[in-house]
């Protein structure tokens, strides 16, 4: 059994889920926000004291049509970033669709709780979580349990 962590990497905030390869399933976890860059890898470094995994997975945004663009290249830096601070496997995996799923799933959650978020900040938090969830998930279901 291998614990994964996936990041749905963003300027302000990223998100963060967990899953585990025996199950195959993924969770949302948390979302770190801020921009500073210290800040940022002293708590993933905690997530990853905490979980210990052995793989970690990054969310890759791409063009409707595959095209790389600039968040793209800052995805890119930031799992090689993640690779070279903690020293542990970095997969990039195509995270296009993942936002649109992740407030789709949020929308339903909001609409059955009875209730909505309160206010967008407190929905983001959760739609970025959200979204690394999708991304590790799609990984997960792409490369099955072992």
């Amino acid at each position: 059994m291998t614990t994964l962590l996936g990041f749905d990497f963003g300027t302000a905030r990223i998100g963060v889920a967990v899953g585990e390869t025996e199950t195959g399933l993924a969770q949302p976890l948390t979302t770190i926000a801020g921009e500073a860059a210290a800040p940022r890898f002293a708590a993933i470094a905690k997530l990853i004291d905490e979980w210990r995994p052995g793989r970690l997975v990054v969310g890759l945004p791409l063009a409707m049509d595959g095209a790389e663009h600039d968040m793209t290249a800052r995805c890119r830096r930031f799992a090689n970033q993640l690779n070279g601070r903690f020293g542990l496997p970095v997969d990039l995996v195509d995270e296009r669709l993942s936002s649109a799923e992740a407030e789709d799933m949020l929308r339903e959650v909001g609409h059955a709780g009875g209730g909505r978020m309160r206010d967008w900040r407190e929905r983001k938090q959760h739609l970025d979580a959200l979204a690394a969830q999708r991304i590790l998930q799609s990984y997960l279901d792409s490369h099955g349990t072992t």
